[in-house]
């Protein structure tokens, strides 16, 4: 077979462990004439070997462990040594100290600027999967080194977000097993099935009107495919919410920024589920899912271990509100080693499980545009992102104009910024302000009360 267009991958390449089953279910999501006008296409990529890997990190989560209170597991130790001598970016810092908890700190930041610095000089390329992400915090777009591997973990790691609840992801021939929905100006859209999930499909719809066919597509297809589970954000749950659509998910998991308490309840009385909050970021994945009485979000990963960490970088005591600081990581193409997330959390103990409380995350903030469509901050992060801006503020006020804040090196930007952003919002009076010298700002804010 020819080489697609795409990473010139053939279709043995892209969906090795795929039967006719697969095939027959792949083809009716695409050809379905209700579907979404898909613009990428996407397969697992996983060999015989890699889907053995991933079932034996099934496992290993499953049966996870922890670690106690004041002390690192002991995989960490090995761990530390490894990365600070195979990743150019950890070795540049010397050699380790004594003590883990004196190794240097790392941001993202550090990851825009050098993102293959973080890839260890052993790691094979010949399978490499590199994903952008613009973030939430302005810093800039980070490239994500990744494997197929790593991609079909995720699954794992959802599934064990579900375990939380007493659930399990299933999948299985014929169904559709994880459906994430977007509302988003534009994103990849594809349908795909996993080998992970025997033969189950995953899909990536975005809700937005541009992306279908005819009106009532989005809702008929959604009703068609059945979702087992559905993943998305708190901005595309509330559009999926509006829509007269009739689904029966297992469970609704949210994540990219933070679900309030309000939207989770009335979500969970639309589609008689569970809402399940789930804490990550693309440079770890799933890390933390909220557990059934609020109180907290467990831990999902076996291999990371989680510090909380004041402003000076030394370690809160339990119940005590600091950063989230990562080391370890089940992607072995960007190894943690004390990466601190910008998020914000105290670390207790339930049951001998560390646990997350208080998260602090990124939380979702409501943007309108002129005629009142939400506008989802991914699509301005998008647009914003083309710009070579070192950082941004977006302030909208109650009357839905705009104050955005370049620094100094990214004015010559202002043209360029207020165009894209009269594309997205439509006709609302942009003022631009200059960063330079000011405190560090939060790139998004809004003083308006509903998306």
């Amino acid at each position: 077979m020819s080489p697609t267009p795409e990473g010139g991958l053939t279709e043995e390449e892209r969906r090795p462990l795929i039967d006719n089953e697969g095939r027959a279910l792949l083809s009716k999501l695409l050809e379905d004439p209700r579907a979404p006008r898909y613009n990428h296409t996407c397969g697992d990529r996983l060999t015989t070997a890699g889907l053995a890997r991933v079932r034996a990190f099934e496992q290993e989560t499953a049966a996870r462990t922890g670690w106690a209170q004041g002390r690192p597991p002991a995989w960490v130790a090995g761990f530390a040594s490894r990365v600070s001598t195979q990743v150019p970016a950890y070795r540049r810092a010397g050699a380790l100290p004594a003590r883990f908890n004196q190794i240097p700190t790392v941001s993202r930041a550090d990851l825009v600027r050098d993102p293959y610095g973080f890839v260890p000089d052993d790691h094979p390329l010949d399978d490499m999967v590199v994903y952008t992400t613009t973030g939430t915090g302005g810093t800039g777009v980070a490239y994500i080194a990744s494997t197929p591997e790593a991609a079909a973990s995720y699954c794992v790691l959802l599934g064990a977000a579900l375990g939380l609840h007493g659930l399990a992801l299933e999948g299985g021939p014929g169904r559709t097993a994880v459906a994430q929905v977007c509302w988003q100006r534009s994103t990849y859209t594809y349908a795909s099935v996993s080998s992970f999930l025997d033969q189950g499909a995953t899909c990536k719809l975005n809700l937005s009107p541009a992306d279908w066919r005819a009106p009532g597509d989005p809702e008929a297809f959604l009703e068609a495919i059945a979702p087992e589970v559905l993943t998305g954000d708190p901005v595309a749950f509330a559009r999926l919410a509006s829509l007269d659509v009739d689904l029966q998910p297992k469970a609704l998991l949210s994540s990219a920024m933070a679900l309030l308490p309000g939207l989770r309840a009335e979500l969970e009385t639309r589609f008689g589920c569970p809402v399940i909050d789930v804490y990550g970021m693309n440079e770890s994945g799933p890390i933390a899912a909220g557990l059934p009485d609020g109180s907290g979000h467990g831990l999902l990963q076996p291999g990371l271990y989680v510090e909380i960490l004041d402003p000076a970088g030394r370690s809160c005591p339990p119940g005590e509100r600091g950063e989230i600081t990562l080391t370890g990581g089940f992607n072995p193409a960007l190894p943690l080693l004390r990466y601190r997330t910008g998020d914000f959390a105290a670390l207790d103990w339930r049951g001998g499980l560390p646990v997350l409380v208080g998260l602090e995350g990124r939380a979702p903030v409501h943007f309108a545009a002129a005629d009142g469509r939400a506008v989802n901050t991914i699509d301005v992060s998008v647009a914003l992102g083309r710009f070579p801006l070192a950082r941004f503020s977006v302030h909208q006020a109650a009357d839905r104009s705009l104050t955005v804040g370049l620094d100094g090196s990214g004015r010559a930007a202002d043209p360029g910024v207020r165009e894209v952003l009269g594309e997205l919002f439509g006709e609302v009076p942009v003022t631009v302000v200059d960063l330079a010298g000011a405190e560090e700002a939060v790139s998004y804010s809004s003083e308006l009360t509903g998306g």
